[in-house]
């Protein structure tokens, strides 16, 4: 079984079990990603978990779906236009019952696939491993907006693994993705899981490196939260200007909060 794809389960259960008691007037309330509604999150991450599905299991339908969100998009539409016309008048408490409904059986789909298999997705095919990661990932990300707008600190367990490696990988892609040189030095990144331990990545004393906490530098990556607002302890100037445009997300650069506009 892929541990991947077990861990995208429970961090959509634990999502699902915050909501879960909420009313179709209280999906409707505004968060502080972007202006999008509780309803807005929903149809995204169902949207792009159907879109996967279809990526492992039916490569004709992903590519009929994807085809439709280009046309949308080249005519103007933004992804949260094309959930809404996609979904057909479904949200609320039936939204969240579909998309609580469909994710267990892709989860279990995932976990029995060969984790190395190539998948097509709307840049670069990626891994089975890789797609799920990209899930469980957007999934905690989206999800960080509702525990904000309900004022809930989340409490993170040891899964949120699978995000760091994810922002550690893209280190490269952040710098690319704008047009900017990679730096030859890639800083030591040393966390504390929510469990203590302690993981670490690349090589220390080099004069770069970003410590803290594993939930404060999965904020940062996904764009939760601004470096400026978290534990963090950043020192040299490629971690530095790594952190401050970290995106661990595919699509066109996009900048991250400015300090104290995404808090609890």
């Amino acid at each position: 079984m892929l541990q991947q794809a077990l861990d995208f389960h429970a961090e959509s259960d634990a999502l699902a079990a915050l909501i879960e008691s909420l009313d179709d007037q209280a999906f409707r309330r505004t968060t502080l990603f972007r202006q999008w509604t509780i309803d807005d999150v929903i149809a995204h991450l169902h949207l792009f978990n159907v879109a996967a599905d279809l990526s492992l299991n039916d490569e004709a339908g992903f590519a009929e779906l994807w085809g439709r969100i280009v046309q949308a998009m080249k005519a103007g539409a933004t992804l949260r236009d094309f959930a809404e016309e996609w979904l057909n008048g479904v949200y609320g408490v039936e939204l969240f019952e579909a998309w609580r409904g469909f994710y267990p059986g892709m989860a279990e789909r995932f976990a029995a696939a060969d984790p190395k298999r190539r998948l097509r997705w709307a840049g670069p095919d990626m891994s089975v491993r890789s797609s799920i990661t990209a899930r469980q990932m957007e999934t905690w990300a989206h999800g960080q907006a509702v525990y904000d707008l309900l004022g809930i600190a989340r409490v993170d367990e040891d899964r949120i693994r699978n995000i760091a490696f994810l922002g550690v990988s893209t280190f490269g892609w952040t710098f690319r993705n704008r047009g900017l040189d990679v730096p030859e030095v890639m800083p030591c990144v040393r966390l504390t899981a929510p469990s203590g331990a302690s993981w670490t990545w690349n090589e220390p004393d080099r004069g770069e490196s970003i410590t803290g906490s594993a939930t404060a530098f999965c904020q940062v990556v996904t764009q939760t939260r601004n470096v400026a607002d978290t534990d963090l302890v950043v020192e040299g100037e490629t971690a530095s200007g790594w952190m401050a445009i970290a995106q661990c997300f595919a699509g066109p650069p996009v900048d991250p909060p400015a300090p104290g506009v995404r808090t609890q």
